[in-house]
């Protein structure tokens, strides 16, 4: 399992967000997105999953162009920005509703995972009355509960203690163990540092290698 983007650009109103960048992230590592806010770390991730149109380039997944094989990954799972859910609906219904699109995995399987990052999927507050750092938890079971290959995480441990923390930590090592492709977005260096196999540095769009 790989991701390998080659030569990728994407040109919003007349301003470069992407420039000619080539990288390839392969199975069973974490990688470190690090840059300034605005130099194109969201970007790079929503290119990786399907969520923005390239203006020239590529995006191969094991062997799958993004665009013309393939519309989106086969296996992704996805956090990036704030996670958006149902207000009025509880944790586990808005799992449910989720999975519901692919079918792919049980109510078993979903309780599991929102026990896994540390909420009770017992639980019947609506997802309105989450705290910042619940949100957060359910975010990233979002993300994990049907045992993607590729992982994307834009600050995966933005709002949560640290006790918090350390969970999801321990959460990526186990999904990395697991074989998949994680990339996060992290401002906090020494997070990354602690995180990843690599980090790569991104800077007005590029790739500094």
């Amino acid at each position: 399992m790989y991701i390998e983007l080659k030569d990728y650009v994407k040109v919003i109103k007349k301003a470069v967000i992407l420039d000619h960048v080539s990288y390839k992230f392969e199975q069973g590592k974490i990688y470190g997105l690090k840059g300034k806010n605005g130099s194109g770390k969201t970007m790079l991730m929503r290119a990786v999953c399907g969520l923005i149109k390239k203006t020239s380039g590529q995006v191969i997944i094991d062997g799958e162009e993004l665009e013309k094989d393939i519309s989106f990954p086969r296996s992704v799972g996805v956090l990036i920005e704030n996670p958006a859910f149902l207000p009025n609906e509880t944790g586990f219904w808005n799992l449910k509703i989720l999975a519901s699109l692919q079918s792919r995995i049980s109510d078993d399987d979903i309780r599991g995972t929102i026990d896994r990052v540390g909420l009770n999927p017992d639980d019947k507050r609506q997802y309105r009355k989450y705290s910042l750092g619940m949100k957060q938890r359910l975010g990233v079971a979002a993300a994990i509960m049907e045992k993607p290959d590729i992982i994307l995480l834009d600050e995966p441990i933005n709002a949560l203690d640290e006790d918090g923390a350390l969970l999801i930590r321990n959460i990526l090592r186990e999904e990395k163990e697991r074989g998949a492709i994680i990339l996060i977005a992290c401002h906090d260096t020494e997070e990354l540092e602690l995180l990843s196999d690599e980090i790569v540095v991104i800077s007005e769009g590029k790739i500094l290698q």
